[in-house]
């Protein structure tokens, strides 16, 4: 193993930064591409007061804030700059997207026309309802069909008789049309996930459960122990946060979060399939440590992995495979300036030539406001990988 280097062409800036806001999650909140190569980002965002550490945990923010919504900030120059002086609040809520009351007895389960994927102005939001990750979360849909500008109602994906479905803004369209939806169950005793994939059906209409990913029980018991501390979310929890992304072999690689200690002791596992997404099998773990990460298939078919470093110190690093993912490359530190764990959630998408942009909540060392790090806010990196 040799050693981490920093990546040439480097740099950094931020995207959205207030010294009153909570800003997290992009990873989870929905990245995506249009027609015109406009680049589309989701967070959350949230008021805070950064006078206490105490008051900056994820256990607590829900008592500690107010005003909790998503944020949305645009790129026109493949992830140079964003809008993130002037960015749209809600965009769900906005013209054509719905803002309905959800009742899963009510709601749709299909769209009401037939979808076209292989358009690049369809976009998929997949998302959750009845809280996030739980053993009582049904997974939900939306459709925009003009590039993002204004999107459907929301359509409850059917549950298959799983004991429930998360969604994560995981999607990815196979050539012949057919949409994947990556997600996870939990078992009703809260402590299980399992990643699993959903594809659509009825000309695009609707999703359908098509296979897990990964084993019932982890055959090695990774992630087993005794977690008696209930104010640190998926602690203890092997798989979850499943991503797919298709080769031009035509195999489908999925990457998986998995942990033991969500502030620093989690890694990032491959799985990959070669019949569509059908069945999967264990191909490689990218890293010692870093979840959950985010990927993007390069024109050489190089595949370059990101992934918030939550254990000291802090940051953002990076992985090349040359291999589709069989093996990876030496570690690639895009940054080592955090103030907390708390940070990462990347989405990662292709510049130009060999260049790989990254987009991730972060905290700052250095910054002047500190309480439990530096205040949460969003930043972006642009590296080469050569």
């Amino acid at each position: 193993m040799r050693p981490p280097i920093t990546p040439t062409g480097l740099e950094n800036d931020v995207v959205y930064y207030r010294d009153d806001e909570f800003c997290s999650w992009p990873f989870t909140s929905g990245f995506w591409e249009n027609g015109d190569g406009t680049l589309i980002a989701n967070f959350m965002t949230r008021n805070v007061s950064y006078a206490s550490g105490d008051a900056i945990r994820h256990d607590v923010l829900g008592q500690n804030s107010s005003n909790p919504r998503t944020v949305t900030v645009r790129s026109y120059d493949r992830g140079r700059t964003w809008d993130g002086e002037d960015p749209q609040y809600n965009m769900m809520a906005g013209p054509g997207g719905g803002g309905e009351a959800l009742d899963p007895e009510t709601m749709p389960q299909a769209f009401d026309a037939p979808v076209d994927y292989t358009d690049p102005n369809v976009l998929v939001s997949s998302g959750s309802m009845d809280g996030f990750a739980t053993a009582s979360t049904k997974a939900t849909t939306r459709l925009s069909r003009d590039g993002g500008r204004t999107w459907g109602p929301t359509v409850l994906v059917p549950m298959e008789n799983l004991p429930s479905l998360t969604g994560i803004q995981s999607t990815m369209v196979r050539p012949d049309g057919r949409m994947l939806m990556f997600l996870f169950s939990v078992e009703p005793d809260n402590t299980r996930r399992r990643p699993l994939v959903y594809g659509s059906v009825n000309e695009g209409r609707e999703f359908r459960f098509m296979n897990y990913i990964v084993p019932e029980e982890d055959p090695w018991g990774n992630a087993d122990g005794d977690y008696d501390d209930p104010s640190v979310a998926f602690v203890g929890h092997r798989w979850f946060y499943p991503r797919g992304y298709m080769l031009s072999s035509g195999r489908i690689i999925c990457v998986i979060r998995c942990q033991r200690d969500p502030t620093g002791v989690m890694w990032s596992e491959v799985y990959s399939s070669d019949d569509g997404g059908r069945t999967w099998g264990f191909l490689s773990r990218i890293n010692d440590f870093g979840a959950p990460s985010s990927l993007v298939v390069m024109p050489d078919d190089r595949v370059v992995a990101i992934y918030g470093y939550r254990l000291a110190p802090q940051g953002i690093r990076a992985r090349v495979s040359e291999d589709g993912g069989k093996t990876w490359g030496r570690e690639l530190i895009i940054r080592d300036d955090g103030g907390s764990w708390d940070l990462g959630y990347p989405n990662v998408w292709h510049v130009e030539g060999s260049t790989v942009g990254a987009l991730y909540y972060f905290n700052s060392k250095d910054d002047p406001i500190q309480a439990n790090g530096g205040v949460r806010h969003v930043a972006r990196s642009l590296f080469s990988i050569d």
